[in-house]
């Protein structure tokens, strides 16, 4: 089973804020939120689930959406209430503590959007990932949209690696093969990323398939644009048109699979069934 405490102590210590303004984070935001938009209802009632310091969901409030969100730390949540408060926000109706798999603190139907952005990176027992998937789609009124964003197994994979190569005490051989056999990553040390899930594209397709949900999108986020960040900035100010080409061809070839498996973060939007899988 996950080992919750190391995942939450790790977002304890973790600047999950600044993530978003470094390059890497801030391509992803830049390419998340038309995205989410895009595919949002309406006056939308939204669940920002493991939204950590409230990132998308201050974002979405200033935008005119309803919001409630929701994480594991309690470090995080903190975060979050010290800026919705400086910002005089007040369409965010509550900020809870609680876990991906048991959202018992909500009622059946509440929501018409759920954004699972963070979560799928750590449930390592597939029993968890189930209660996690059908508690989103419990509380998500029918024809809600569920946002999940997956660490793909490959990069995954590789990434395990590279904390073998370089940080050899959080990650031996026996640890990089578990890694590239069943997708499960459980750091030696107490430091650094904690407990990862690193799933192929087809596999999360299946799990929320079997779990009463439709797909209607699923794709890379940065795409091959991963570890291009800074150059890509660069070219906003430098040459904006050269930069709306490349955020073109990003999108253009994003739902590509081999593109998808090797990107750094991943995707997958599903509509709700009418059919009760709770």
């Amino acid at each position: 089973m996950t080992d919750f405490d190391k995942v939450s102590s790790y977002y304890d210590v973790f600047n999950e804020w600044g993530r978003l303004d470094a390059p890497e984070g801030k391509l992803e935001f830049d390419l998340c939120l038309p995205i989410i938009n895009k595919y949002l209802p309406p006056n939308a009632e939204i669940l920002d689930l493991g939204g950590g310091p409230g990132r998308y969901t201050i974002t979405l409030a200033q935008l005119g959406y309803t919001l409630h969100l929701a994480d594991l730390s309690q470090t995080l949540l903190d975060q979050a209430k010290n800026r919705i408060f400086e910002l005089g926000i007040n369409n965010v109706k509550s900020i809870s503590q609680i876990n991906a798999t048991d959202l018992s603190l909500y009622k059946d139907s509440s929501f018409d959007a759920v954004l699972l952005f963070g979560p799928l990176y750590h449930l390592t027992n597939e029993s968890e990932r189930l209660s996690c998937v059908k508690e989103v789609n419990r509380v998500l009124k029918t024809n809600g949209v569920v946002f999940a964003s997956f660490i793909p197994y490959l990069t995954g994979a590789k990434g395990v690696a590279v904390r073998m190569f370089h940080f050899p005490d959080q990650a031996g051989v026996e640890t990089l093969s578990r890694v590239f056999n069943n997708g499960i990553f459980n750091n030696n040390a107490n430091h650094g990323f904690q407990e990862g899930y690193y799933p192929t594209s087809k596999e999360i397709a299946l799990l929320f398939n079997k779990n009463g949900f439709s797909k209607v999108l699923l794709r890379s986020i940065r795409g091959w644009g991963s570890g291009q960040e800074e150059q890509i900035y660069k070219l906003k100010s430098e040459n904006p048109l050269a930069y709306e080409t490349v955020i073109e061809l990003i999108n253009k070839t994003a739902d590509d699979p081999s593109i998808i498996e090797m990107c750094s973060h991943a995707i997958y939007i599903g509509k709700k069934n009418d059919t009760n899988f709770y």
